[in-house]
């Protein structure tokens, strides 16, 4: 069974991999081309924060969360636009759909729906918490240090290339680790089982996968991403796992703002959103939006 289970992970993995390195290289190519032009946006939105960062949030990867978090700790942009680029982020989850065969409908309806809870949120936070703004701030002495230029694109193609390599390299390791460790579960106990352990088909699954959703590294997108894949979790779950899983992100915020209290209260309001929509989209059988989206 183990033989059976390795060989057929090795196979699903690697049919995946051709897709998932176009998929980055085209992301790492939209980030060289327009990604300071998208950070320089977001500083000078003013009053349509959340809905700009909303948009720029669930341009796949962490990048622009990042950038939201040190752009937030200098006082340039409101909690609420915060919060929008944080809910809208999908890390890894994006190029791994587009791997995978049908993905596509998946893809929209999970971005549109992450967009509008990010826009929703951004404004309501914005309402009732004001927050320090200061569009006077200059971008780059702030953008020094925030760890959002990681990537040298000075290569030009060459560049680009070799971090598509990277990212592909990264995630086809968890790729291929998550769909083994699934596909032995599913075996010793079968989907509707496994489903179970995990609250399924129950309010209280989205409340988990925010909580996984949570842990500031690209491997609990693609958990969540796979677990959906492979049916143990819910539409509104992977929603709400994704909307707390702005990866980088909340590392940088407490790196660069100096309130922790402040950073604790923009996690719990990350997760409040989050769980509050998952549990949302769970009640109101939200798995049919994305039926529509299969069939449009």
């Amino acid at each position: 069974m183990i033989v059976d289970i390795l060989m057929d992970t090795v196979l699903d993995s690697v049919k995946m991999l051709p897709f998932l390195f176009a998929a980055f290289l085209l992301m790492e190519w939209l980030e060289k081309h327009s990604g300071e032009y998208m950070n320089r946006m977001l500083v000078k939105v003013g009053w349509a924060g959340p809905v700009v960062g909303a948009l720029l949030g669930c341009v796949p990867q962490c990048g622009f969360s990042v950038v939201a978090a040190n752009l937030y700790a200098a006082g340039i942009i409101t909690p609420g636009t915060l919060l929008a680029v944080f809910l809208a982020t999908s890390d890894e989850a994006v190029p791994i759909l587009l791997s995978h065969p049908g993905g596509g409908s998946d893809i929209l309806a999970l971005l549109i729906v992450k967009v509008v809870i990010g826009m929703v949120a951004g404004y309501l936070v914005d309402f009732l918490i004001p927050g320090r703004h200061d569009s006077r701030a200059d971008m780059e002495r702030i953008c020094a240090d925030c760890g959002c230029h990681g990537h040298d694109h000075d290569g030009g193609r060459g560049g680009i290339f070799r971090a598509a390599v990277h990212h592909t390299v990264q995630i086809f390791i968890y790729i291929f680790i998550f769909t083994g460790l699934l596909s032995l579960a599913i075996e010793l106990l079968g989907v509707e089982r496994l489903s179970w352990l995990l609250l399924g088909d129950s309010v209280f699954q989205p409340l988990i996968a925010a909580v996984i959703g949570l842990i500031p590294n690209c491997a609990a997108s693609v958990m969540l991403t796979e677990l959906y894949l492979n049916e143990a979790i819910s539409f509104a779950s992977v929603v709400a796992g994704l909307c707390t899983g702005a990866g980088m992100g909340l590392v940088v915020l407490f790196r660069m703002n100096e309130n922790k209290r402040e950073n604790l209260k923009i996690v719990g309001l990350l997760y409040a959103v989050s769980a509050v929509a998952g549990v949302a989209l769970e009640v109101l059988g939200v798995e049919a939006i994305r039926v529509v989206f299969a069939m449009l």
